[in-house]
């Protein structure tokens, strides 16, 4: 056996917005060790500094063009509990639906766009199903490309209808939603929501109806459904399973084990007086956090939140600190050195678990568990798989994600239905100082802001987004972010077109531009300045 040890940097790994560069160890064809670096700073807090305290409402959604709704809705819940506002039914419908519309466009975007084109990589020509890879998913010229991607527009048409735009909207304020629906736009947001059904996730994703769907209950009624018709197998859900099987998609990308979610949308009857106490007790879906080791659950609570900066390029006293409590001061130079700072994102750590993961797989596991109230969402399915299938893969991490196309569709149905025309969508608050917070799960995990007011300004305004959790470095005490612990274990076929490397980071979606922003990392020079009003 080969001793020698073979060290890729691989720059950029991600498709989606932001840089992400990895570094990794190989030795006998697998990865032994592995860095994840976050190459550009984010500033969002210091923008925001000494500003309005509803400057968030407007700076907040443009920290990413594609999760813009998941930061309004976290801006706006942070300042209805730090001004101890009302906020009436109508208003928590109107900003669930904007959110989950948002969440659904992301689906066969990232699917076909971003992940799924993997597979028509030259590395797995040898698969029976390569052939019909290409055909399907080939970017640009795939069949079910073009449908995916294009299908991917049409839920946003929904935000449109109440924010007036996508992405970049501000609709959601203290106290509600600057917005009033009309018959006629719920009218056409049930056309728009049947369209994407009809068009994409029945015919093309399923191969069957989502009730038909619906009636999957654990892993074996999965592979049943799997055989019980040819258009099962042949959907692209069935294709992309058992594709995934065969090039070995559940052989890597394992993980820490360890799995956390905020929960989100808050109950239109439960949540109209918003305390940051009683959130958890108040959202149609459960937050929580997984050991998968120990197989247990319980909720998260956001004063178990640090962020360690041991390994990252900011110039800050003390361990790891509460959102709260730290003050972001980035440093003027970043050279990397992977024994010491070698990234801009955090590692963002649970007082008593330490690293965690976050993303879909993260919220489907919390989902399977008996920690939440009766009322709440349950589905037991990706937690009997994780058991089965020997816990996280790669295939099981993008499986979990696009599976919630199920229980997004449902609770868009939801809104649209209880929504109450002639009552009101916005109660005004009353200003004050004080401490706020604001969580919700975007489509790649779980985000939340804190923000303190003091004399009419912000003090102090912090973000930690999914991808801070999930590219985060190594903590203090040496532990392995997520996803470089996901990638040890990886094998390599090619060392020259390591695609099993963009696999893994790929099925956490990984999206840098919530993380990190413009910085020369070089020179240390500013590369933009921004004013806002």
């Amino acid at each position: 056996m080969s001793t020698q040890v073979q060290t890729l940097d691989i720059s950029p790994v991600g498709r989606v917005e932001g840089d992400l560069d990895v570094r990794v160890d190989i030795q006998d064809g697998v990865v032994v060790d592995a860095w994840t670096s976050a190459e550009l700073f984010r500033g969002f807090e210091l923008i925001l500094r000494d500003k309005d305290p509803q400057a968030g409402l407007v700076v907040t959604p443009r920290a990413c063009g594609i999760c813009g709704a998941s930061h309004l809705t976290c801006a706006a819940w942070a300042l209805d509990t730090a001004w101890g506002a009302e906020v009436p039914r109508n208003a928590i419908l109107a900003r669930n639906l904007g959110q989950l519309a948002e969440s659904l466009q992301s689906l066969p975007r990232h699917h076909y766009g971003l992940f799924q084109i993997d597979l028509t990589n030259k590395n797995y020509s040898q698969s029976p199903f390569y052939e019909e890879a290409v055909k399907r998913w080939a970017p640009f010229t795939g069949r079910n490309y073009e449908i995916g991607v294009t299908i991917s527009g049409k839920p946003v048409e929904i935000y449109a209808l109440l924010g007036g735009q996508w992405p970049h909207s501000s609709y959601m304020v203290p106290g509600g939603v600057m917005c009033a629906p009309t018959l006629t736009d719920i009218t056409r947001a049930w056309s728009i929501l049947e369209h994407f059904r009809t068009n994409w996730l029945e015919p093309i994703w399923l191969g069957c109806s989502l009730e038909r769907y619906e009636e999957i209950r654990t892993y074996e009624d999965f592979l049943a459904w799997l055989d019980e018709s040819p258009d099962h197998a042949n959907s692209d859900l069935g294709m992309y399973w058992r594709m995934g099987l065969d090039v070995g998609l559940d052989k890597f990308g394992r993980g820490l084990g360890k799995y956390l979610s905020w929960g989100y949308l808050p109950h239109e009857d439960k949540y109209n007086k918003p305390t940051i106490e009683g959130r958890n007790g108040a959202l149609h879906m459960p937050s929580g956090v997984y050991d998968g080791a120990a197989d247990s659950h319980q909720l998260m609570d956001q004063q178990f939140t640090r962020e360690d900066v041991t390994h990252a390029w900011y110039d800050e006293d003390g361990g790891p600190t509460h959102p709260w409590d730290r003050t972001t001061r980035p440093v003027a130079q970043n050279k990397g050195d992977f024994d010491g700072k070698y990234s801009w994102a955090t590692a963002v750590l649970h007082s008593d678990f330490g690293h965690l993961e976050a993303g879909p797989l993260a919220r489907e596991l919390i989902y399977g568990g008996d920690h939440m109230e009766s009322w709440q969402h349950r589905d037991g399915l990706v937690l009997d798989m994780y058991r089965k299938m020997g816990g996280a893969s790669v295939l099981l991490r993008h499986f979990a994600r696009m599976h919630e196309a199920k229980a997004i569709y449902r609770n868009m149905e939801h809104c649209l239905r209880e929504l109450k025309l002639d009552e009101p969508f916005y109660i005004r608050p009353r200003e004050k100082d004080g401490q706020g917070w604001g969580a919700t799960e975007a489509i790649r995990g779980a985000l939340c802001h804190w923000i303190d007011v003091k004399d009419g300004k912000i003090k102090n305004y912090q973000i930690i987004a999914p991808t801070t959790w999930n590219v985060g470095p190594r903590s203090g005490e040496g532990q392995r972010g997520p996803i470089e612990e996901s990638l040890v274990g990886t094998p390599i076929a090619d060392p020259s077109d390591p695609v099993e490397v963009g696999h893994v980071a790929r099925s956490y979606d990984s999206c840098l531009v919530c993380t990190v922003h413009a910085h020369d990392a070089r020179t240390g020079a500013e590369l933009a300045r921004f004013r806002t009003a």
